[in-house]
C-alpha cells in the first residue's frame, strides 16, 4: 500500500457567512484565540505523517500563502526585541521537511472541482483532503485514523459521525455496508442533504477524506450537479457504488467553524482547555452567567417572585 504523503486543502471559498469580516481576510485565517483555523488542519495533516501540503486557492487568498511562508523581517524584529519564543513559533509554523504548494482554482465551480485542480500537484498517489472549516479536537485526530483505515481497507475512506435525525439534511449521508470492526465499515452510496424521512442513515460525512487517485478520473467525467457545480459527494457516490469506499468513525470532537455558532463554540472550548487562559476564562464565563441571571431576575420583577 502506498504511503500517504500529500494532503489537499481547498481554501478558495468566499466565506460569505462571515461577512464583513471575510471581505478582505480569508475565512481560513479567522483565529481560534491566536491560531487560524487552517493551521489546525495543517498540524493535523503533519501529525498524520504528511509532508506535502497542497492549497487550492482563489482570488484574494494570497494571505493564506503569506501565513505559511517565511517572514524574515518579522523574525528579525522579534529577535532584536529578545522574543525568541515568539520568533520560533512564527518560524516553525511549517516544520522542516514539509513543503507547501499553491494551486489556483480559476472559477468557483464546487468542492469537486477544487479537488480536481490539485491533480497536477498530487499525481498518481493516494492523498488526504482536509476542509479547514471542520475543526477537530481530540487525542486521536481523524486524518491519522483515515491513513490507518486506508492501509487496512485499500479503499478511499471518509470520516463520518452520527448526527441528530433533524440534522441529516445539512450533510452528505452515507449508506453503510459491511462492518469490519474498530470503527471501519464499507460505504455503498452517499446521498447529499437528504430529507430526514428518506435518509439512508444518520451517519454524516465530515470534512476529512483519504482518496485513491481514482477519484480524479471520476471528477474529470462528472457532469455539474447541484448549483451547477462539480460536487465531490457525487464523485464519492460513484466510487461507493463500485465498492471502492469505506467509512471510519470520527474519533475526535468536531466544530463546524463554517457557521458562526460553531465558530463561537470552538473559541469557548479551546479557551477553556488553554493552559494559560483556561482557569480565568472559566471564571469569566461563570461571572457573566451570574450577571445575566441577576438581570433576568430583576427584569422579571414581582411576577417571578410570586411564581
Amino acid at each position: 500500500m502506498k504511503r500517504i504523503n500529500k494532503a489537499v486543502f481547498p481554501v478558495a471559498g468566499l466565506g460569505t457567512r462571515f461577512l464583513p469580516a471575510t471581505k478582505a481576510m480569508p475565512k481560513e485565517l479567522l483565529p481560534i484565540i491566536d491560531k487560524p483555523i487552517v493551521q489546525y488542519a495543517v498540524e493535523e495533516a503533519i501529525a498524520a505523517g504528511i509532508t506535502e501540503l497542497v492549497f487550492v486557492t482563489g482570488r484574494n487568498k494570497r494571505a493564506v500563502g503569506d501565513h505559511f511562508d517565511a517572514n524574515l523581517e518579522l523574525e528579525s524584529q522579534l529577535m532584536a526585541k529578545g522574543k525568541k519564543k515568539l520568533r520560533d513559533m512564527v518560524r516553525n509554523i511549517i516544520p522542516e521537511g514539509v513543503s507547501c504548494i499553491f494551486v489556483r482554482q480559476p472559477e468557483p465551480l464546487g468542492l469537486g472541482h477544487a479537488v480536481l485542480c490539485a491533480e497536477p500537484a498530487v499525481g498518481d498517489a493516494p492523498f488526504a483532503v482536509l476542509l479547514a472549516d471542520d475543526l477537530m479536537l481530540g487525542e486521536i485526530l481523524p486524518t491519522s485514523a483515515l491513513v490507518d483505515a486506508f492501509a487496512r481497507s485499500g479503499k478511499s475512506v471518509l470520516s463520518v459521525a452520527e448526527v441528530e435525525p433533524q440534522e441529516v439534511s445539512k450533510y452528505g449521508i452515507v449508506v453503510p455496508g459491511a462492518d469490519h470492526g474498530e470503527g471501519l465499515f464499507d460505504i455503498t452510496g452517499v446521498v447529499e442533504k437528504p430529507d430526514p424521512q428518506s435518509a439512508p442513515s444518520n451517519l454524516a460525512s465530515l470534512g476529512r477524506y483519504v482518496f485513491d487517485p481514482e477519484i480524479f478520473e471520476v471528477l474529470r467525467r462528472l457532469e455539474p450537479g447541484a448549483g451547477g457545480e462539480i460536487q465531490l459527494a457525487d464523485a464519492i457516490d460513484i466510487l461507493a457504488r463500485r465498492g471502492h469506499v469505506a467509512g471510519m468513525i470520527n474519533p475526535s470532537r468536531r466544530y463546524d467553524c463554517g457557521s458562526k455558532f460553531g465558530y463561537l463554540e470552538a473559541i469557548v472550548d479551546f479557551a477553556l482547555a488553554d493552559e494559560e487562559f483556561g482557569a480565568p476564562f472559566a471564571a469569566l464565563i461563570r461571572d457573566r452567567l451570574r450577571s445575566a441571571d441577576q438581570r433576568n431576575d430583576a427584569d422579571a420583577g414581582p411576577a417571578r417572585i410570586n411564581a
